[in-house]
């Protein structure tokens, strides 16, 4: 990975300006900061290097979004087994197909956003997932998860449906998102590392992006009082839709 990219200056504008943006969106409907930073950046640089740049501002935002931790260790326990599969799918699949690159990178992203966006814009739900049924679900959703990890940077299929078909309440949902994509954010920078693909330039151009990031979500959080989450929602998900088919056109 060439370093200087990250750090110059319409680089480092761009990337700013798109986790400002995602931070927003993050801040408003609770999710979204990697979804929407990886499809930004990624239309100005290699998808390898987009995610370099994502794992410091998903790491923060995501253990911040972990809280209360007086409750993490009980849900870490019930999800633990679907977190061991992301690793597992992550890291395998890193080690399979390499860091993400070229047009076949590209179209799986836009491959990706298109099924999360049209997953959102449905309104569609799994069938509610028995106690009994998580054990072997979840592994094989967490390696899934892992696998479309490894291949576009983008974490939320299939864990997202999943989580939401687990019968989880609002706040619950909310911090096991937080911890899957925690997991995830870390199993992509092993993945990164393992192909030689986050030098420390990249934790550094990543650092810088924390704070924008943080404002964003701020920024979000402050707007979700005055706006109707779900027409904003509706809107993203609208947005990742035609992203993604305008990327998986280009890519083809």
């Amino acid at each position: 990975m060439s370093t200087a990219p990250l750090l110059s200056d319409p680089h480092l504008l761009f990337s700013v300006t798109v986790f400002l943006a995602a931070g927003v969106v993050k801040g408003v409907v609770g999710l979204g900061l990697p979804t929407l930073a990886m499809a930004l950046l990624a239309l100005r640089m290699p998808p390898a290097q987009a995610a370099a740049l994502l794992i410091l501002p998903s790491l923060v935002t995501n253990v911040w979004q972990m809280r209360p931790w007086r409750t993490l260790p009980a849900l870490a326990r019930r999800l633990g087994p679907m977190q061991v599969g992301v690793v597992v799918g992550t890291l395998a699949g890193a080690w399979w197909l390499g860091a993400p690159s070229g047009a076949w990178a590209e179209a799986a992203l836009g491959v990706a956003l298109i099924a999360y966006g049209g997953w959102g814009l449905a309104g569609a739900q799994l069938p509610r997932v028995s106690d009994a049924a998580q054990r072997v679900a979840g592994p094989l959703v967490g390696a899934a998860t892992g696998l479309v990890t490894a291949m576009t940077g983008v974490f939320v299929v299939p864990a997202v449906p999943y989580l939401q078909a687990l019968g989880l309440a609002r706040d619950e949902l909310v911090q096991a998102m937080g911890l899957a994509f925690t997991v995830s954010t870390v199993a992509l920078a092993l993945g990164l590392a393992l192909n030689q693909q986050y030098p420390a330039t990249a934790a550094a151009g990543s650092a810088l992006l924390v704070l924008p990031a943080l404002i964003g979500m701020q920024a979000g959080q402050w707007l979700r009082q005055r706006l109707s989450p779900a027409r904003f929602k509706l809107c993203f998900m609208g947005a990742l839709v035609l992203l993604g088919a305008w990327m998986v056109a280009r890519a083809w």
